[in-house]
């Protein structure tokens, strides 16, 4: 089925026409029969959805139906001056895009605004014909395999270079991930997609154009688990991030598993998984260094650090490689940042193309390597006359230093995070949900002086969540950021098998969660952050009934037509009781507590039937029962004080008890 989306995401079927989440107004994707779009454009399909707009493929009609990318951007403006504001900051940021005019990064051509859904600007590139590299892998995995060590080599050999290119420039992809990767199928290179600098600049615009509707939170500037830490969390990113990412999609393709999965408290849980040649794994290990300061500072260094076998092979890569024609085009493109090639010229092989290697190249002869300066002699470029050959981090400030007092503390939350085993990239999620949720700043923080207090108040938040998280079980509270759908499944199975509804074991969960997280709902995707803290409850609260510590069977004495129990409710934590009652039998259920302090629950033995009672402060029911079998009562505390209650049960015309359930109960002494 076809999902639409909003602009923050949420997932809604494609007959609706606002979020079901947020109210949004929902926008169809285009259809081939609009038209042509900017009078040149014949949109084919939808490739990608995007918190900004949808991307898809098109024919270029005045290119002899060249194929191309349009990416739809959607800045949530209202009137035709925001629009037009939002144009005009969107050319000047999309000049960075434009400078980028390398083999192997899809070129940009334009953008344009279209008359479509009230108005959307469209940026076009290049369409790379390929595999991105998780289709690829999936493809693997499919037949039991992962990428070997020397494919896995070659593509960070070949990625290097184009990484020195663009830190050369000042950009920062800030987005590699194995999604971002195409394969082109001409030649078998990778090819780096979907800069993370589209996203700044649409956030640019968003925080800028009057009119605009500001998200709740800014968009992730990286994907969780490759970007780091720091990138996620304040959204600054340097070239050291993008050698963190890489490392990162390299250990995903030899290994098939999540990021989530990888790293662990000791960040080195991977090496469990795959076997590796041990400069190699150094060489990850360092990249994937959780100070930035301890990781490779460009890509010339990681080069070094493989020697010339990723010199030859990536000199080798570049000289191989066809140059494209660049050809005028009949619509107006965004100003470049510096004067462009005449229309239709070629640009030399020794020309802008080899800048990135000629980085690196440069960086190993001074090292005083023979294969370095002997590429130097032979191959080495004259600067181009519209990028100059400079260092890879001229154009990228520094990092600001935080104070001792900040560092510290960041220092006592990491380290507290690895005493729970938490994953970073899990508690930057959930941190970030509510931060934003409750300074709507429209970006994200940075390291700079004025955002101190910002990070402060972030610092604090991850300090609370983290105290929360530590009453939950160490084996449920591991795998956070990791429970799926399939989980979901396992736990129902689970529970059923000591007859016990999925609905009871929400109720438990629902008690636990709203003890620990009172302020936040229960709602959004099972992948969100808070409820992967639901699941984690959840999988605790199963471990609990299996072990008997929250559940229990009334039983009837002899001749006996009621049952009575009394107990206490510690806070969050609920309890059940497992009654076997007759079709036809008038029953009446009674608990007495101190006022609004519970909540209960009277559920049939089959889940077709209505529950009798739910989730109710109701204190009492009775009636005729319309089946027979094991039924639920569930009392859960209301109440962050330990509740004491007493829950009477009688039942007329008793007759003998079902079978005894698989699981041992512990039954419950009748009270005197």
């Amino acid at each position: 089925m076809t999902l639409l989306y909003c602009s923050q995401g949420h997932e809604n079927p494609s007959n609706h026409r606002f979020c079901l989440f947020c109210g949004e107004a929902l926008t169809p994707p285009l259809q081939n029969q609009e038209g042509l779009l900017g009078g040149r454009y014949r949109v084919l399909r939808q490739l990608g959805q995007g918190g900004f707009g949808r991307t898809y493929l098109a024919e270029d009609t005045n290119r002899f139906q060249e194929y191309c990318v349009l990416k739809e951007f959607d800045p949530q403006v209202h009137g035709t001056e925001a629009l037009s504001k939002a144009e005009e900051l969107f050319q000047r940021e999309a000049g960075i895009l434009y400078r980028l005019e390398h083999p192997q990064i899809p070129r940009f051509r334009e953008i344009f605004r279209a008359s479509v859904n009230g108005g959307r600007l469209f940026l076009v590139q290049d369409y790379v014909d390929g595999d991105t590299y998780l289709t690829l892998l999936r493809q693997r995995q499919q037949q039991g395999t992962c990428f070997s060590e020397e494919e896995v080599k070659q593509l960070i050999y070949h990625l290097l270079p184009v990484l020195a290119y663009i830190h050369s420039l000042g950009v920062v992809h800030r987005d590699i991930s194995p999604d971002n990767l195409i394969c082109r199928r001409s030649d078998r290179l990778p090819i780096l997609i979907d800069f993370g600098g589209v996203k700044r600049m649409a956030a640019t615009v968003i925080s800028q154009t009057p009119g605009a509707v500001m998200p709740a939170q800014p968009t992730l500037l990286g994907k969780i688990g490759y970007a780091p830490t720091e990138q996620m969390s304040s959204g600054e990113a340097y070239p050291h991030s993008d050698l963190y990412a890489l490392a990162m999609t390299a250990l995903v393709l030899l290994t098939g598993r999540e990021p989530q999965d990888l790293l662990g408290a000791d960040r080195r849980q991977w090496h469990s998984m795959v076997r590796l040649s041990p400069k190699f794994t150094n060489i990850l290990e360092r990249m994937l260094s959780p100070y930035p300061e301890q990781r490779y500072p460009t890509a010339t260094a990681v080069l070094e650090a493989f020697g010339a076998e990723a010199v030859i092979a990536a000199e080798g890569a570049l000289l191989s490689t066809p140059t494209p024609e660049l050809t005028s085009t009949q619509t107006l493109a965004v100003s470049p940042a510096t004067t462009p090639a005449p229309a239709g010229a070629r640009r030399s092989k020794g020309g802008l193309r080899l800048v990135g290697i000629s980085l690196l190249l440069t960086g190993l002869a001074a090292g005083g390597w023979l294969v370095g300066d002997r590429y130097l002699k032979a191959r080495t470029p004259e600067p181009s006359p519209t990028v100059p050959a400079q260092s890879e981090q001229n154009n990228i400030p520094p990092e600001p230093e935080f104070s001792a007092a900040e560092k510290a503390r960041k220092e006592a939350l990491i380290q507290q995070r690895q005493r729970l085993g938490i994953e970073e990239s899990f508690l930057v999620a959930l941190v970030n949900d509510t931060f934003y949720a409750k300074n709507a700043i429209g970006r994200p923080l940075t390291r700079e002086p004025k955002d101190e207090a910002y990070r402060k108040e972030w610092d604090e938040i991850a300090q609370d969540y983290l105290t929360r998280l530590e009453k939950i079980s160490k084996d449920a509270r591991s795998r956070l950021g990791r429970y799926t759908n399939a989980d979901l499944e396992k736990r129902r199975n689970a529970v059923n098998q000591i007859n016990v509804s999925s609905r009871t074991l929400n109720d438990l969960t629902d008690a636990q969660f709203a003890y620990l997280m009172p302020e936040q709902p229960k709602q959004g995707k099972l992948s969100a952050p808070m409820m992967q803290v639901w699941q984690a409850i959840a999988t605790e609260q199963l471990t609990q009934l299996k072990a008997g510590k929250n559940l229990a069977r009334l039983n009837f004495s002899s001749g006996a037509n009621s049952q009575q129990v009394e107990g206490d409710l510690q806070p969050g934590q609920g309890k059940v009781y497992l009654a076997a009652l007759e079709k036809d039998q008038t029953v009446q259920l009674n608990l007495q507590a101190k006022d609004q302090s519970t909540r209960l629950s009277f559920y049939p033995p089959t889940s077709e039937r209505s529950p009798l009672l739910e989730d109710t402060q109701a204190t009492e029911w009775s009636g005729k029962l319309q089946d027979s079998g094991l039924y639920e009562i569930v009392v859960i505390p209301n109440s962050n004080q330990v509740v004491d209650f007493s829950l009477k049960l009688e039942a007329e015309a008793i007759s003998p008890p079902s079978p005894t359930p698989t699981t041992t109960i512990p039954p419950v002494e009748e009270s005197p």
